[in-house]
């Protein structure tokens, strides 16, 4: 009913509804005025056919917003949004009616005299702007400037605070235009405040609101030094509140800003003096950490529905110039040198990025002669059986260095921008062993013939080096690019005891070469042949000009560069036993975000932090863990494994029942190999725990298991059988989450372990004591007939079949015979098997049950027969034997006594009409 149904009504006053109307909205009564102000919608609605009485409505709207009783403005400032999305509906008939009545006197609100009254404008403003029906010429000629009055120093300090958030709040619904030119210059002095504080705090509280409105330039610019200041404020309530916005905030910055001015910020909110600004910083810490995420480095990225995919390496993405490049030819030798080298990485912020570029194209240098060498000194850019697309590239661009007639070589090795290539992405650098050369070049001075090696280190080195080569073209997989890093360490490691120092004395002769002697030295021990080639390659002429002008200085900084980068190789472990202090410092060291972040995420898992800081600080270390793992990739996990083990053992179980939830998304992240290593403990001791931990592995379990080897996988069958138990047989959503999930993990196992392990868990959970367990179960058991049937398992299907029909069609309570209608109805709406293997043997069971002594199965039999059965074509055809036997039960239960059976088996219910389940669980 209308609330102002009572104009409709004829009354002794004999006046028109729209006399009526006036009358009422007029009168000295102030309920009638307010009956008349919540009812405006339904008067425009019966006005609107007639543009004249349209117009006298408007008319009395805006005589009705003058009103002195604060209560009856509020109630017609709450129905101008309604009112305006209408007026939208009808914008052919009325064009212009909310800008020249209605805007107006929501903008008049905004300096009522009623707080009521103005907080209903300000909501109403919100709401307008929300649906996009303001004009922009309203927003910037009449909304703007008064919003711009009212935050004035010399306003009122009531006016002032409110104006301050509503333009915090209208910021994200304005175009970057309008904010940056009308609301940022006053949004920047209000952070500036000295005489409210109340200004202050809405300003940072919305502060990175206001940064992704105005952009990333704007931000830096002139947000930035007003975000140092709130962070600085005297009051505390301040500084917390831009901790909390600290990552809307870096995420609107560039890389060296966040790196260079936002990091040491963050750190000095981390030690804050007062208690309740360090455990939001904290809190922020793990969400600002995961602003430093690159697709490039971490070699993931999220798509738009949210899930995890690989990133495509910048060698797939620049393989075809590259390409291009090498094969150029002789007349354009000169851009072929140069445009492998001016690939530049998605974002370089470790250092400088023309050392860090420098260092590494030195030693892919180094790299890609040690690969000549091996293959029996071919030609450089000679296609060569069994190189990879990348060693082809390697070589061109290796036979351009050697060129001797470009002059300036050197100096281009040495510019960021023109030494890149692809190497930096598709092939790890290999273990820094410049340390180590020093301490074992006197016992390879006492090894003068090389060819003493034993025969067994050189056959040992040989294989490794045909493992490494046969993984060469799969260098776009991480997981590849992890076991090349292992196996190239280990060939090194495997050398030391046998490659003696070949070219000691040799470069020792000449002191001019100093430079060479190095990288002889770190060719010699990483070179997989024996000496002959060796010693050839080291003293030609196109390794000799490959290394001029390379001096051992930048060389060592590479390699101890690459050291701290990439500290997980099988030879930095055998140094870690050797001299645990020193490694374990540098284990944590990686380049992809500010040390002192990291470090201070580490100790979140610290004790003290609880009692200092937060009691749930371990909590939001675990929460915040996928996100950080993901910004420092796969490569530096080292750096969180002790981490992730400490939380998973955490005594506080709801730390625990965070990470597993999130583990499945931490697999994909680490990938197979190290998901194997590190999370499958973890995995496996969240399957013992409680029933509220190992609800998060049990919702992500299909998830999880998809990730790991199928010898891995199979571990888990028997295993399964555990989560029917649980602490509290009350909790029946663990089980029917168990067999939701297992309908999906079917896909995983073959046939016989579908029918040895997952067959006997859906059978006990088909026979659980809550009907929601039970009805979700019997489609765990249509769906492994399908699997069965899928893969031309017939047997098993069969030996499934026979087990179901002693189950439940012979079963003594009549929900299990229920359940037999159900399944039978189910596989048929599938077609999880063939039409002669069902009619033959199951129908003659599923029509057995029309004369059973419960209406509820009978009920369940028709509708499966009506419904389902007798809608396929098979049973359509004309001459089908067994058509008449489905009839024949039909008809048979048209005339049953149970009014319900009758019904189902005579009406055909028309899709949507009535759902199956719930009429089942009524019965």
């Amino acid at each position: 009913m209308r609330i102002t149904a009572f104009l409709d009504i004829p009354g002794q006053d004999n006046l028109t509804p729209l006399a009526r109307l006036e009358k009422y909205a007029f009168s000295d009564n102030i309920f009638n005025r307010q009956i008349i102000a919540r009812g405006l919608l339904d008067v425009f609605r019966d006005f609107s056919n007639n543009e004249e009485d349209f117009l006298t409505v408007m008319e009395i709207v805006v005589r009705l917003s003058e009103d002195a009783e604060p209560t009856v403005r509020t109630e017609l400032m709450e129905q101008i949004p309604p009112i305006a999305i209408f007026l939208q509906e009808s914008r052919p008939k009325f064009p212009t009616a909310f800008f020249e009545y209605l805007m107006p006197i929501v903008v008049r609100y905004l300096t009522d005299v009623n707080n009521q009254v103005r907080k209903a404008g300000q909501e109403a403003l919100l709401i307008l702007l929300e649906q996009d029906l303001v004009a922009q010429s309203d927003i910037e000629n009449k909304v703007c400037p008064i919003l711009l009055d009212l935050s004035a120093p010399d306003s009122d300090d009531e006016y002032k605070v409110e104006a301050v958030n509503i333009i915090c709040k209208m910021a994200s619904m304005l175009s970057r235009t309008t904010v940056e030119h009308m609301l940022l210059p006053r949004f920047c002095e209000l952070c500036s405040d000295g005489k409210l504080f109340q200004v202050r705090k809405i300003c940072a509280a919305n502060f990175g609101d206001i940064c992704n409105a105005v952009g990333q330039e704007a931000t830096e610019r002139l947000l930035i030094p007003k975000f140092f200041e709130l962070c600085s404020d005297s009051v505390w309530g301040m500084r917390k509140a831009c901790a909390e916005c600290f990552m809307a905030v870096s995420y609107t910055t560039s890389p060296e800003v966040r790196r260079s001015k936002l990091s040491p910020l963050f750190i000095s909110l981390i030690s804050d003096t007062c208690r309740w600004v360090r455990q939001a910083a904290f809190q922020s810490l793990g969400p600002f950490i995961s602003t430093f995420a690159n697709p490039s480095s971490a070699g993931l990225y999220i798509r738009e529905d949210g899930t995890l995919s690989i990133w495509p390496s910048v060698q797939d993405r620049n393989s075809s110039n590259n390409l291009i490049s090498v094969s150029s030819g002789t007349n354009a030798t000169l851009s072929s040198s140069e445009q492998p080298m001016e690939i530049k990485p998605e974002s370089t912020t470790e250092e400088t990025a023309a050392e860090a570029n420098t260092k590494l194209s030195v030693e892919n240098l180094n790299k890609d002669t040690r690969k000549e060498s091996s293959d029996c000194c071919t030609n450089p850019g000679e296609d060569v059986p069994g190189l990879s697309q990348g060693d082809k590239v390697a070589a061109g661009v290796t036979e351009v260095t050697k060129d001797s007639s470009f002059p300036g070589t050197n100096s281009k090795l040495q510019s960021a921008e023109d030494v890149f290539n692809t190497f930096l992405y598709w092939r790890p650098p290999l273990p820094d062993i410049s340390q180590d050369l020093e301490s074992i070049q006197f016992k390879t001075e006492k090894h003068k013939d090389s060819c003493s090696v034993p025969c067994n280190n050189c056959v040992a080195s040989s294989e490794i080096k045909k493992v490494l080569e046969s993984l060469q073209e799969h260098m776009d997989d991480p997981d590849v690019q992890a076991q090349v890093q292992v196996l190239s360490a280990a060939l090194r490691a495997a050398q030391f005891d046998s490659v003696g120092d070949y070219e000691t004395k040799k470069t020792e002769a000449s002191s001019g070469k100093l430079q060479n002697k190095s990288i002889s030295d770190e060719v010699a021990v990483s070179s997989a042949t024996c000496n002959q080639v060796e010693e050839e390659t080291l003293s030609s002429p196109a390794f000799q000009d490959n290394v001029s002008g390379l001096s051992a200085t930048s060389v060592l900084k590479s390699t101890d560069s690459e050291e701290q980068h990439r500290g997980t190789s099988v030879f930095l472990k055998k140094e870690t036993e050797k001299n645990p202090p020193l490694e374990d410092d540098k284990s944590k060291l990686q380049d992809i975000i500010p040390q002192p972040l990291l470090d201070q995420y580490l100790s979140m898992t610290d004790p003290a932090r609880a009692q200092t800081v937060d009691t749930e600080i371990a909590k939001h270390c675990a929460y915040s863990l996928p996100g950080v793992a993901l910004t420092l990739g796969r490569q530096n996990w080292h750096c969180l494994k002790d981490t992730y083990e400490t939380l998973a053992s955490d005594v506080q179980w709801k730390v625990r029942r965070t990470l597993a939830f999130s583990i499945h998304e931490l697999a994909v992240i680490l990938g197979d190999q190290l998901t194997a290593a590190d999370l499958v403990p973890v995995f496996n001791g969240f399957l013992k725990d409680l029933d509220e931990v190992r609800i998060g592995v049990l919702k992500h379990l299909y998830d999880f298991l998809k990730l790991l080897h199928a010898d891995k996988r199979r571990e888990y069958l028997y295993q399964l059988q555990e989560f029917v138990v649980t602490d509290n047989s009350r909790n029946w959503r663990f089980r029917y989450e168990l067999a939701e999930q297992l309908i999906l993990i079917l896909e995983l196992y073959n046939p016989n372990d579908v029918y040895d392990y997952l067959r006997h868990i859906a059978l006990t959970l088909c026979s659980d004591k809550v009907s929601e367990v039970r009805w979700i179960s019997f489609k765990l058991v249509v769906a492994i007939l399908q699997k069965f049937y899928t893969n031309n398992a017939n047997a098993l299907g069969l030996n499934f079949i026979n087990e179901l029909v002693v189950r439940f069609r012979h079963c003594s309570k009549w929900v299990g015979r229920q359940a037999f209608a159900f399944i039978c109805q189910a596989v048929v709406e599938e077609e999880c098997m063939p039409v002669d293997q069902f009619v033959e043997h199951l129908l003659p069971s599923l029509l057995s049950l029309s004369s059973d002594p419960v209406p509820n199965v009978r009920v369940l039999l028709a509708k499966a027969l009506r419904q389902t059965l007798l809608e396929k074509a098979y049973f359509k055809s004309v001459g089908n034997p067994h058509l008449e036997a489905a009839e024949e039960t039909i008809l048979a239960l048209q005339s049953d006594r149970d009014q319900d059976v009758s019904f189902f088996a005579t009406i055909k219910l028309k899709q949507g009409n009535l759902d199956n389940t719930a009429i089942e669980k009524q019965n």
